[in-house]
């Protein structure tokens, strides 16, 4: 690379007898070398310049006068030391040193490369080589030497700027280096702690309110390794006025970690500190000036105290009335329609009373039916209050959600009526969605059922399933819905549609547009409550006279996951002479689902408390099944289930609730072997449910 080089790259020849010079550049050349033959050394001194790498000279070209070559050699930069390869003849007889073939050189020459002639080509070129290699390096040295002193002029431009003083201190607290601003403080550009009377210039307290004395000064303490951040003194000058400062100091450390120094920086802050001053000060005649006044104001205080207490009771009254009015609003809603099924219960059951007294048995399915069909629409309003408080429990799995609105494609033909055209429309490739299929089918019952009302001359009934994407933009305007994918279902009608005053309302309890006694006003809460539990959301778009479209988004479940079955459950199961753990505090249910439970082949053990249902585990009965309700006293039931998997781990357990806050979503309630089912329930789910944790 050297032979190529921009700089340094030529070989100055100079042999003034026979044909030495013409020998060795021919050589030189063949070997890629910039070689120059100069006659005399005067040409040599002439030609020195950045391009010379090496000096050739033999030992004759010093017999002439070597003044030229020695000043031209002066007049190199301090980094400058050209090789020079001197080819010394042997003369027979004589016995020479090379310190004497060397004195003869220029003072100025130091980098000598001493031959002895005759040597071969080889022996040459590889010392030219070395000699070259040589002066890369010095340019190498050279460009590294203007890099420092660029960086060292910025340092000091960078210093003679700023706008606070700086001072290097060595270990013997001597200042290398220090700025003008650092000057300004200490002429000398000493440290405070190097000053004969910096004790009494220099005024600072610590923490504890003691006066900060020489040998806490910052340098030394920086020397000593630490660092210090910040400590304020009252500097004294001597002429003029005081001024407050901030002094830091930071230990400069070698590669073993020894402190070889230290940067000392002092900041004025005088007018900061005086700004601080002057504020507490104001702060002091405002606080004076706040006392003159809280007598007056004191008084004014007990006249307005006097006032808000009478306003107090009055809006305590009017918020109590609200409050009334909205229990009222709330009671009548559900006591109307529980009266009604009430009624259809109790009736029925009288009825049946008074036929079995008087031995009338015939004609009773009648009336068990209408008791059932009456107890199963309480039931369903129940469902429909807990759907809308977010507090009944779901069953989210992975559900073909096309699967499950084409199922639903005949009883909605049957519900619409011949005047109402009902479309399904299913997307192909829709990934199962993560819900509760049950919820799922009454939520798109009710707003079918919603839209038939809507369209009470006819029309168009669309359910329609697909795929949606909420960016970040989207949710950045709606933040009751989170960005991903989500899988609709879109139920559109082409009734009479409904206003923006009416859309801010269809969502709220018991609000409804139908005629007294035909809605309850809680079938689209219940929609909008299952939706937010399931994750997803609830979006409406209505246009008076053209129709409404309410979409349910649901979150995307694994697609590994296996779908939900949709299909209910008409078969009962019967066990086997297993033994059941029943625990359930409320009696008559207690009895009931015993009764059922012993018509179905188990055997049973019932417990109406936790403590009474620990006592049978610890006793070290063998069960093969536990049904506990959630809501016990003292202990919930899946706290006593983590008490039962004690005595026995791999025991199933089924829990049974009617309201459980803790099993909102039964993913994070439920653990191994575990299963829940609500109240109230057929004997065809609680016998099913049985045998699948069973077998």
């Amino acid at each position: 690379m050297h032979r190529n080089a921009s700089e340094g790259h030529r070989v100055l020849i100079s042999a003034p007898y026979g044909r030495d010079a013409d020998s060795v550049a021919l050589l030189l050349k063949r070997q890629g070398y910039d070689a120059h033959i100069c006659q005399r050394l005067t040409d040599v001194a002439g030609r020195l310049d950045e391009h010379v790498g090496v000096i050739l000279l033999t030992e004759e070209a010093l017999a002439t006068d070597l003044a030229p070559l020695s000043e031209a050699l002066l007049a190199q930069p301090t980094w400058s030391d050209i090789p020079l390869v001197l080819l010394a003849g042997r003369q027979a007889g004589i016995a020479r040193s090379g310190d004497t073939i060397r004195r003869r050189l220029p003072d100025r020459v130091n980098n000598v490369v001493l031959l002895e002639r005759p040597l071969s080509s080889e022996s040459l070129v590889s010392a030219i080589d070395s000699a070259m290699r040589a002066r890369q390096k010095q340019f190498e040295i050279r460009d590294r030497i203007l890099e420092l002193d660029a960086q060292h002029a910025q340092m000091r431009v960078l210093l003679e700027h700023l706008p606070v003083g700086v001072a290097f201190v060595d270990t013997d607290h001597k200042t290398l280096v220090s700025n003008p601003a650092f000057r300004r403080f200490t002429p000398t550009g000493a440290v405070p702690s190097q000053l004969p009377d910096g004790e009494e210039r220099w005024i600072g307290y610590d923490h504890t309110g003691d006066r900060i004395k020489r040998d806490q000064f910052v340098t030394v303490r920086a020397l000593r390794g630490e660092t210090v951040e910040g400590s304020e003194f009252l500097f004294h000058p001597l002429q003029g006025d005081d001024v407050w400062t901030r002094v830091s100091g930071v230990p400069l450390k070698g590669p073993d970690g020894a402190v070889t120094g230290s940067i000392s920086v002092i900041v004025d802050i005088d007018a900061q500190k005086r700004a601080q001053l002057e504020l507490a000060e104001a702060a002091q005649k405002l606080e004076r000036e706040v006392q003159a006044r809280t007598q007056d104001l004191q008084n004014a205080l007990d006249r307005l105290q006097a006032e808000a207490a009478e306003r107090e009771r009055a809006e305590n009254a009017l918020r109590q009335s609200q409050k009334m009015e909205a229990v009222g609003q709330l009671t009548g809603g559900i006591a109307h329609d529980f009266n009604n099924m009430l009624t259809g219960v109790i009736g029925a059951l009288d009825i049946m009373k008074r036929r079995m007294a008087s031995g009338r048995l015939d004609d009773l399915d009648r009336f068990m039916d209408a008791a059932s069909t009456s107890a199963q629409r309480a039931a369903g309003l129940t469902a429909r209050l807990l759907a809308f408080s977010r507090r009944q429990s779901l069953d989210s799995k992975a559900t073909d959600v096309n699967a499950l609105v084409l199922s639903l494609e005949d009883l909605l033909r049957r519900t619409m009526g011949e005047n109402i055209e009902v479309g399904i429309v299913t997307v192909e490739g829709l990934p199962p969605g993560l819900v509760d299929a049950n919820q799922l089918e009454n939520a798109i019952l009710n707003l079918a059922i919603n839209a038939r009302d809507a369209m009470p001359d006819g029309g168009r009934l669309t359910i329609e399933s697909g795929v949606a994407t909420v960016d970040e933009s989207y949710a950045a305007t709606r933040p009751d819905i989170g960005v991903g994918k989500y899988v609709t279902v879109a139920v559109s009608d082409t009734g009479v549609g409904m206003d923006a005053a009416t859309i801010e309302k269809v969502f709220e309890p018991f609000f409804t547009t139908k005629p007294v006694g035909q809605g309850t006003g809680l079938g689209l809460s219940m929609v909008y409550g299952f939706a937010k539990q399931s994750n997803g959301q609830v979006r409406i778009h209505s246009t008076p006279g053209l129709g409404t479209s309410i979409t349910l988004y649901l979150p995307i479940a694994d697609p590994t996951s296996a779908a939900d079955e949709t299909g209910g459950i008409d078969t009962v199961f019967e066990g086997d002479g297993q033994t059941v753990l029943l625990v359930e505090d409320d009696p008559s249910v207690r009895l009931l689902i015993g009764e059922v439970l012993r018509e179905l082949g188990y055997k049973i053990a019932e417990a109406a408390e936790p403590s009474e249902a620990i006592r049978l585990l610890e006793a070290g009965r063998p069960f093969d099944l536990m049904i506990t309700d959630v809501g016990l006293p003292g202990m919930n039931g899946r706290q006593l289930a983590e008490v039962a998997r004690d005595h026995l781990p791999l025991l199933p357990i089924l829990f049974v609730t009617g309201y459980a806050e803790n099993a909102a979503m039964r993913a994070g309630f439920l653990g191994t072997n575990m299963a829940m089912i609500t109240k109230p329930f057929q004997i065809e789910i609680l016998s099913a449910k049985i045998r699948e944790m069973l077998n």
